[in-house]
């Protein structure tokens, strides 16, 4: 029962993150997928931002969840087992207050005199940008000895070095003209591989 309810809680959260971030642009007018963050559209004050919150806040407890039982189920590896909870805290819970808090207009990373919710925002994303690509990393060498988990163990791999590219080139270059194609990037290697932690938990 387990395995099953951890496949529906990670492809759920994945797929109401994933349908927000794109319709969430999909609705400002000059909105530019390629330049802006995600949590540009429904930062204070933008039309519609609420039922994006409530999105991001709903993915966010589904993917906290899919992570804590992850542990319950890939539980031959402390390291895993590890990950998967760190996964939990920093990705779910990090997506539950970064749409509790939303950013400021602009989403300006280091401007001057941010609000609270700018600052609470800002560091949920940086905490979880750095930790993340860690746990897909640690997934992928705590399995690798695993026969049946052989293609999940090199997904992680793959999947954490990406994303931890681009968050290193994202730090790097966090007001360029390119932030946004970036956050995307790390977010589709995250998503794609809670995606398929799914179906190995199934």
């Amino acid at each position: 029962m387990i395995k099953k309810v951890t496949f529906v809680f990670g492809l759920s959260g994945a797929f109401i993150f994933a349908v927000a971030s794109v319709f969430g642009g999909l609705q400002i007018e000059g909105y530019s997928q390629l330049e802006q963050y995600i949590s540009e559209s429904y930062a204070t004050g933008m039309p519609n931002a609420a039922y994006l919150q409530y999105a991001f806040i709903i993915s966010g407890m589904l993917l906290a969840f899919f992570g804590f039982l992850s542990a319950r189920v890939y539980v031959k590896s402390k390291s895993v087992k590890i990950a998967f909870v760190l996964f939990a805290i920093f990705y779910g819970l990090g997506t539950i207050i970064t749409g509790i808090f939303p950013c400021d207009i602009g989403c300006v990373p280091n401007g001057e005199s941010p609000s609270l919710s700018q600052f609470v925002h800002n560091l949920s994303g940086t905490l979880t940008y750095s930790t993340v690509p860690f746990c897909m990393l640690a997934v992928g060498f705590g399995l690798r000895k695993e026969v049946s988990y052989r293609y999940m163990s090199r997904f992680s791999l793959g999947a954490g070095v990406v994303a931890l590219t681009f968050v290193v080139f994202l730090f790097g270059d966090a007001n360029g003209p390119f932030k946004g194609i970036y956050q995307r990037i790390i977010e589709a290697s995250v998503l794609s591989w809670v995606c398929v932690v799914s179906f190995f938990a199934r």
